[in-house]
C-alpha cells in the first residue's frame, strides 16, 4: 500500500508549465513569429481592454463579510477583523479596490493569484499582500502536504535558495483559475498564444505600412547601370517614406521607373483580419465584443441583454472562485460555519430605472420587500421603523380560490345579498365596501 501511496504523491505534484521560466511554448514563441508572454500580451489593446474590464469589475463590486444569525438570516460582521481587510484596506499600502484589481489581473494573465497572509500572535489576520505569480511555485512535500515556494530575487531563470521563501498553505491566499489538476491554474495567455501572436503581427504590419507611407514596397528600375544604388534607395526613402510624406509627387529622371510590388491592405483583408483577432481575444476572456469597442452586432435591443449575460456567465464564475477561496483560506474551521464572504452583484443586475421600479413595485405589493429593502438597494437613507419603513404589506384585493364564488352563493332568490360581516369580508376586493357611521353596506353595479 505504501508503494501506491508514494507513486500517487510523486505523480500528484502540482505543475504549471505556462508560467515563470518554464514556458511550455519556448519562452513565448508562437507560429506567427511573435513572442507572447503575460507582459507582452498586455501591449495588445484587446488584451489590455479585456483584463482591465474584468479586473475593475471584480474590484468595484461591494465585498462584505456576513454572519449567520440565530433565525437563519444573515447580517454584516462589521466587528470581525477580516471585514475591514476585505472591504476597506487589506494592508497599509493599498485599498481594497487596488488589492482586488491586482490579484484579478494576475488571475487573468497567469491563471493564478497569490497573496501572503500576515497574522499576529493571536493567529488573527492583520494584513494581505499580493505576490507575483511568476515567482511562485506550488510543491508537494514527502508527507503529501502542499507548500508554496516564492522567489524574491530578480533573476527568475536562476533561483538561488537564499532568496527563496517557503510558505505553508495557511499563510497563502491562493485563487486558482482553470487548470489541469485543480490545484494550479494555467495561463490563458499561454493557451491562446497563437491567436494573440497573430494579433500582434497584424498590428505590427499595419504600423510598418503607415511608416513606409506612399512606398510600402516597390522596385526602382533604371535603363542603365547605377553606380551607387544604396544612395538612390536612401534618397527615395528619405523623400517619400513615412506617413508624413504620403501623396508627394515623385520626379524620376534618366528613364527611371517605379513599380510597386506591395499588397494593398484591402487585398490582403488586413482590416477584416484585425477585427477577427479582436473578437478572438474577447472570446478568450468571455467578454462581449461591445465592451471592447466592437458595436457591429450590438443594438439598443440586445446590448442590455449582453451586459446581463456578461454578469451571469463571465463575472459570476470569477466571483465564486474569489468567495470560496476566501472562505477556505481566511476563515478558521470554527468560523466557516458562522461567517461567509459575499460579493454584491445586484448593482450590475438592476437594469434601467424603469425596470427597477417595476420590479420593486411587484416586490412591494406582494409583501416580500419593505420600503427599507428597496431604499437600501437604491443606496438611499432608511425610513425609521416607527414610521413604517420595515413593514411588509400585501395587496388586499386578492381572494383564496375557495372564496371566489362566495358572492354568488350568498345571493338569495329575491336578489338581495346577505350583509353579514363574514360575507362582507369574504367579498372584499370583488365589491366596494363602504363604511358609514360604523355600519357596512355593499355597493355593486347590477346588470
Amino acid at each position: 500500500m505504501s508503494l501506491f501511496t508514494s507513486l500517487f504523491r510523486s505523480r500528484d505534484k502540482p505543475q504549471n508549465r505556462t508560467v515563470g521560466g518554464s514556458y511550455s511554448f519556448f519562452m513565448g514563441g508562437t507560429t506567427s513569429g511573435k513572442t507572447v508572454t503575460e507582459r507582452s500580451a498586455m501591449q495588445m489593446t484587446a488584451v489590455y481592454s479585456c483584463v482591465r474590464i474584468l479586473a475593475e469589475a471584480v474590484a468595484g463590486l461591494p465585498l462584505h463579510l456576513y454572519r449567520y444569525t440565530d433565525d437563519g438570516s444573515k447580517t454584516k460582521a462589521n466587528d470581525h477583523p477580516l471585514y475591514r481587510l476585505l472591504h476597506d484596506e487589506p494592508n497599509p499600502e493599498m485599498s481594497s479596490f487596488v488589492f482586488r484589481e491586482t490579484l484579478m489581473t494576475h488571475l487573468l494573465l497567469w491563471g493564478n493569484a497569490y497573496s501572503q497572509i500576515i497574522r499576529n500572535g493571536k493567529n488573527e489576520i492583520i494584513a494581505l499582500y499580493p505576490l507575483m505569480p511568476n515567482k511562485m511555485t506550488v510543491e508537494r512535500g514527502s508527507s503529501g502536504q502542499l507548500y508554496y515556494s516564492y522567489y524574491r530575487g530578480s533573476d527568475e531563470a536562476y533561483r538561488d535558495r537564499d532568496n527563496t521563501v517557503i510558505l505553508p498553505p495557511s499563510d497563502v491566499l491562493h485563487i486558482p483559475g482553470l487548470g489541469f489538476d485543480g490545484l494550479v491554474g494555467y495561463s490563458p495567455i499561454a493557451m491562446a498564444k497563437n491567436a494573440i501572436g497573430m494579433a500582434i503581427a497584424c498590428e505590427e504590419y499595419g504600423a510598418k505600412f503607415f511608416a513606409n507611407g506612399a512606398a510600402p514596397g516597390g522596385v526602382l528600375e533604371h535603363p542603365g547601370t547605377i553606380k551607387d544604388p544604396a544612395r538612390v534607395r536612401e534618397s527615395w526613402q528619405s523623400t517619400f517614406g513615412g506617413s508624413g510624406n504620403a501623396n508627394k509627387i515623385a520626379v524620376l529622371e534618366e528613364g527611371m521607373k517605379y513599380t510597386p510590388i506591395g499588397i494593398a491592405p484591402e487585398q490582403a483583408q488586413f482590416l477584416e483580419t484585425r477585427k477577427f483577432q479582436i473578437n478572438e481575444i474577447a472570446r478568450i476572456f468571455r467578454v462581449p465584443p461591445h465592451m471592447v469597442g466592437d458595436l457591429e452586432k450590438s443594438s439598443f435591443s440586445n446590448i442590455e441583454q449582453q451586459s446581463l449575460e456578461f454578469v451571469k456567465y463571465t463575472l459570476d464564475p470569477w466571483v465564486i472562485r474569489w468567495e470560496q477561496s476566501i472562505q477556505r483560506s481566511l476563515l478558521s474551521n470554527e468560523e466557516k460555519s458562522q461567517y461567509f464572504a459575499k460579493f454584491n452583484l445586484e448593482g450590475l443586475l438592476r437594469g434601467d430605472y424603469q425596470s427597477r421600479m417595476q420590479g420593486y413595485a411587484v416586490g412591494r405589493q406582494n409583501g416580500w420587500m419593505s420600503a427599507n429593502d428597496i431604499r437600501e438597494l437604491e443606496n438611499l437613507d432608511r425610513i425609521p421603523e416607527e414610521e413604517g419603513g420595515d413593514l411588509y404589506l400585501i395587496n388586499g384585493n386578492m381572494l383564496p380560490m375557495k372564496n371566489a364564488g362566495a358572492f354568488a352563493d350568498n345571493i338569495n332568490t329575491t336578489g338581495k345579498e346577505d350583509e353579514s360581516d363574514e360575507e362582507v369580508l369574504a367579498l372584499d376586493g370583488a365589491n366596494a365596501v363602504v363604511e358609514s357611521g360604523g355600519s357596512r353596506s355593499l355597493s355593486r353595479t347590477r346588470p
